[in-house]
């Protein structure tokens, strides 16, 4: 461009103009415009509104079925949990009742046997002390017949006296009660 050169102005170019920007038009525009949406409106409102309508009841419907089905399952589940479940708890009880049945059994068992076992061991302790109390009434006749010959023999050593059993076991036995 050259400097200090301006245009007065742009000019356009004269031929057809863009249709919907003509006001000359503008009323058979707005008259076509009713006349379709016109159209239009009758075609939703007459086949594809019930269509659409038609549709959307049919898909409420079949929700409805599903859940109606749903429901009647859950109440089955509900049913067949209860049936499960209450031979299985009226199971566990019996085996509950069997296990303290048996546990109470066997404890009178062990009670019984225990008895038994101390009357025993009461009865083997008494014949026991018994055979004690013979051995020591044994014991102490031999330990007095030994103690008698034992005085017979020291006395005859020391003394060279002779003296008899019968003494020596009186003597014996007034050095015991003594």
């Amino acid at each position: 461009m050259i400097e200090g050169a301006t245009t007065a102005g742009t000019q356009v170019a004269a031929g057809p103009s863009f249709p919907p920007f003509k006001v000359e038009s503008f009323p058979s525009q707005i008259f076509w415009l009713v006349v379709t949406m016109g159209i239009l409106f009758v075609v939703l409102w007459r086949f594809i509104g019930p269509r659409i309508g038609g549709t959307l009841a049919d898909r409420k419907g079949m929700i409805r079925d599903e859940l109606d089905t749903a429901q009647e399952n859950r109440r089955k589940a509900e049913q067949a949990t209860v049936a499960y479940e209450t031979p299985l708890f009226e199971a566990r009880e019996r085996a509950r009742a069997i296990n303290n049945r048996y546990r109470d059994e066997a404890a009178s068992q062990i009670k019984k046997a225990q008895g038994e076992a101390d009357a025993l061991a009461e009865k083997a302790t008494a014949e026991a002390e018994e055979r004690l109390v013979r051995l020591r009434a044994e014991a102490k006749v031999h330990i007095a017949r030994a103690a008698g010959d034992a005085v017979v023999d020291i006395v005859s050593r020391l003394t060279g006296e002779r003296i008899s059993p019968e003494d020596a076991a009186a003597a014996v036995r007034a050095v015991q009660e003594a």
